[in-house]
């Protein structure tokens, strides 16, 4: 009889669903473009150990020295970060370096993999193991300097490939900040046409060689804004659609937009960096400002879409460092910041390690080992999050608007042709109470909850969005489901049915018994 019970409740059930459950992507998928992409950013060196056979010098206690990463290790770990919803890796420089260069931007050899990561066969396989399961690869590529000991650099003939070693001393300087030293790496002249000619056909070279789809490029600011130009357009005339985003590493938007009509498709977003640390590492934060990077972006950058959305990296103390400083769970605070992240306009760029709330403070605690055994729950969270944007397109290609900002109670609406979003956040000490009129919305509407499960229906013209603290809802507009007749005949033909059996059984039980 249990078991009839069990089968008759989820009959029921998997009807009801079959009519309330809303069409989460009522946009049909359209062509994949960079906006639809979300990054996943490793440093090789420290992901993971996929061949002990490249083990040179590996010191895991030494915080500078090399720990093991390399391409198999990223390969076989493919399923972690696909599992997460990321649908491209951005990978620091690969490129033969020095001694100790375990982070890759001491370059000796620009058409040489690091021995300690692999063969550029073993880079290959990576990509298409990648390209396999559509998770597209960005390689860090760097023309501003070289490591100190390059042949170059003794190379008589070559003496004009370098500009004169000097020191930065005045950030506002743009002689210095072009052609100083940075920490003492000599400065490669890029004015110099040779060398133009060779990081144009090197960076060229890896496109053809290795069919990998962007580059990261570093310290942009420190190279001439003319040179970015001839750079992009030569690259890109490789392959189509090949995406570059450019390392302006100011907080002044003003000074990241100098080199918007460079052909650099996207910037990682530092003033959107700086807001989203100083709001989601605690709660009842001042959130006044948070949304004004929008506004900035569509009016200095032609593509806004194509910014890096980013709130931690190798340079900088990691956000759970942040939180834990705050006596904060980095947990919940790595939640709240994800949804803000991954559900504004602009490519998200998720450092590795925050999936497992790594903490680390400056260079080079910021650039642990990664660790595979940690609890998953943040890793799946992140993942909820990720597969969302992938399949709700007003999350990445939407409109937005801003429906209440207030001390840490965000509501804003993303709307893309007919599909609207709306995504709250509750980053506050309390629960959270938002009223919001349906002449926003629609008549007859509800919010269905994707991320959580809530559900806000319109009444009297209203909808009032509740949530607990430090909690985020992604909804979806639908219309109201309402009662539908056909359907409670259904449910009632089926229990009268089973109600039915239940009586002729019983019967011929005690027909048997007598």
């Amino acid at each position: 009889m249990r078991g009839v019970n069990t089968a008759l409740f989820l009959i029921t059930i998997l009807l009801f669903n079959s009519v309330l459950t809303p069409a989460a992507g009522a946009v049909e998928k359209e062509e994949r473009r960079w906006q639809d992409e979300s990054i996943y950013f490793l440093m090789v060196d420290r992901f993971s150990n996929g061949d002990t056979s490249n083990d040179l010098s590996v010191n895991t206690q030494d915080p500078k020295a090399y720990h093991g990463g390399d391409f198999k290790g990223i390969e076989d770990q493919l399923d972690h970060i696909e599992e997460m919803g990321f649908t491209a890796i951005w990978l620091t420089p690969i490129f033969q370096n020095e001694e100790n260069g375990y982070h890759g931007y001491w370059i000796e050899d620009f058409y040489e993999t690091e021995e300690h990561f692999g063969t550029i066969e073993e880079f290959k396989q990576l990509v298409d193991a990648a390209h396999e399961r559509d998770i597209k690869i960005i390689l860090d590529f760097v023309v501003n300097h070289t490591g100190p000991a390059h042949p170059w650099v003794e190379d008589p003939k070559k003496e004009d490939w370098y500009h004169e070693e000097t020191a930065i001393l005045d950030n506002n300087d743009p002689e210095q900040v072009q052609n100083g030293w940075i920490y003492g790496l000599p400065d490669l002249n890029t004015e110099n046409p040779e060398v133009k000619e060779y990081l144009f056909e090197a960076a060229k070279w890896w496109i053809e060689e290795t069919d990998i789809d962007g580059y990261r490029l570093d310290t942009v600011k420190h190279v001439p804004a003319e040179f970015w130009g001839e750079f992009s357009e030569e690259v890109k005339s490789v392959k189509d659609d090949f995406y570059l985003i450019g390392e302006v590493y100011d907080t002044d938007i003003r000074k990241i937009a100098q080199y918007s009509d460079t052909g650099i498709d996207g910037f990682v977003d530092f003033p959107l960096a700086e807001q989203m640390r100083s709001v989601f590492q605690d709660v009842d934060t001042n959130t006044s400002r948070l949304f004004n990077f929008w506004d900035y972006n569509q009016e200095f950058f032609p593509e806004p879409y194509l910014m890096g959305n980013f709130i931690d990296n190798h340079d900088m103390s990691r956000f759970t460092r942040l939180a834990v400083e705050n006596n904060m769970h980095p947990v919940t605070r790595w939640e709240l910041a994800t949804v803000f992240m991954f559900t504004v306009p602009g490519i998200p760029i998720m450092y590795y390690g925050s999936e497992i709330a790594l903490d680390g403070g400056e260079d080079p605690d910021n650039r642990k080992l990664m660790n595979f055994n940690l609890d998953e729950e943040l890793k799946e969270y992140i993942g909820d999050v990720g597969r969302l944007r992938q399949e709700l397109p007003s999350l990445t290609r939407g409109t937005l608007e801003v429906l209440h900002n207030e001390d840490g109670m965000l509501l804003y609406e993303r709307k893309y042709e007919d599909e609207t979003s709306v995504i709250a956040i509750n980053n506050t000490s309390g629960t959270q109470s938002v009223t919001l009129s349906s002449d926003q919305f629609e008549e007859n509407g509800e919010l269905r909850g994707l991320l959580n499960g809530d559900l806000v229906l319109e009444s009297d013209d209203e909808y009032v969005v509740v949530l607990d603290r430090e909690e985020a809802e992604i909804y979806v507009l639908t219309e109201k489901a309402g009662f539908d007749y056909g359907l409670l005949a259904a449910v009632a033909a089926v229990w009268i049915f089973f109600i039915g059996m239940f009586i002729y059984m019983a019967k011929r039980g005690k027909k048997r018994s007598a």
